[in-house]
């Protein structure tokens, strides 16, 4: 997967939520409620599900890079430009 191309999104998680939702994307930033509890990783493997269903990218084109353990991550995807990767998230927002 030489030149493969690659994008970073910040993203905000809100977990325990009812349901998996966009809530907004400003500064950069897009925050997420996940509808899954902050243990065992459980909400970070959601969290990669819902952006892989609602962007339309494969599950194993999203690494979360930073931000394990915490609400505020940095998420990779390869195979998508920055300009369609936020071409993509500005329309969940609007």
């Amino acid at each position: 997967m030489a030149n493969m191309e690659q994008s970073y999104l910040h993203v905000q998680i809100q977990p325990g939520s009812a349901q998996n939702k966009v809530i907004s994307y400003k500064d950069g930033v897009l925050k997420i409620k996940i509808a899954a509890p902050p243990v065992e990783g459980k909400a970070n493997r959601k969290l990669v599900v819902f952006l892989s269903d609602i962007l339309d990218i494969p599950k194993s084109h999203i690494v979360i890079k930073s931000g394990l353990t915490g609400k505020q991550k940095t998420l990779v995807f390869t195979g998508i430009t920055a300009r369609e990767l936020t071409q993509r998230v500005q329309r969940l927002v609007t």
